[in-house]
């Protein structure tokens, strides 16, 4: 909120926005939740203070909300937000990084099986040819054209071949990577840069936000687009426009 984030929604005025790690309980965003009326806002934050937590904000309420992965070890970390608007479902998600506390991959497969449950949940939906957007930071590079140096990150949590699997599982069973579906395999686009200076000037990044369709969701996605000039974070907005249903 400090960084231009009101900003940002008042210029670009978008339907629905899925905000990933937001670190906070609702009781200690009293006035950013009030300068951000009259959207409505869910937060989800992790059981644990300073850690995780999604917020979905929109222009109305949503006609259905889940929050529960049904799985408890997964929803105390507040990674799960599926909401309804008419006939579109838009899954907000933050995958788990599969590095422990000293970056030994000790959590990858916590990540994978996350990963799995969280395609378990979202199932049904495909396969009754619903309209789903997965909306959010999958914390893996899909392909070498997705980070700027593969060769040296082939050992590292987002960029592991167990992880990319993971990942490719979700297209094989249908779902569409819907920037490659509209912009094809280029190079160069990435959404995550390291703090580090000047690394994000040099684009040294990793694309690892996505957008995430059913068939259904992906005939209505008329654009997908990386805001790389958009700073504030690490991270930098992602997103499609969709023509109407």
């Amino acid at each position: 909120m400090r960084k231009g984030f009101a900003q940002w929604l008042d210029d670009t005025r978008p339907d629905v926005v899925s905000v990933q790690e937001i670190r906070a309980h609702p009781h200690q965003l009293e006035a950013e939740l009030e300068r951000l009326k009259p959207r409505h806002v869910h937060l989800t934050p992790a059981q644990r203070k300073g850690y995780s937590g999604l917020a979905l904000l929109a222009h109305r309420p949503p006609d259905e909300l889940h929050v529960s992965l049904e799985r408890r070890r997964f929803d105390v970390e507040g990674r799960f937000q599926l909401a309804r608007y008419g006939r579109l479902w838009v899954c907000n998600v933050y995958v788990p990084s599969g590095n422990g506390v000293e970056r030994d991959l000790s959590r990858t497969p916590y990540k994978l099986a996350f990963l799995r449950r969280l395609r378990e949940r979202l199932e049904p939906l495909r396969a009754a040819n619903a309209q789903v957007l997965v909306m959010g930071d999958f914390n893996i590079a899909h392909q070498d054209i997705d980070l700027a140096r593969p060769r040296d990150n082939r050992h590292n949590s987002g960029f592991l071949p167990k992880e990319r699997r993971a990942l490719q599982g979700w297209l094989d069973a249908g779902w569409r990577d819907t920037f490659r579906e509209v912009h094809g395999p280029v190079g160069g686009h990435y959404s995550w840069w390291s703090q580090r200076i000047g690394v994000r000037d040099k684009n040294v990044g990793w694309r690892i936000d996505l957008v995430l369709a059913t068939p259904a969701a992906m005939k209505r996605v008329r654009e997908a687009f990386i805001e790389r000039e958009v700073r504030g974070s690490d991270h930098c907005p992602v997103g499609v426009v969709l023509k109407g249903d």
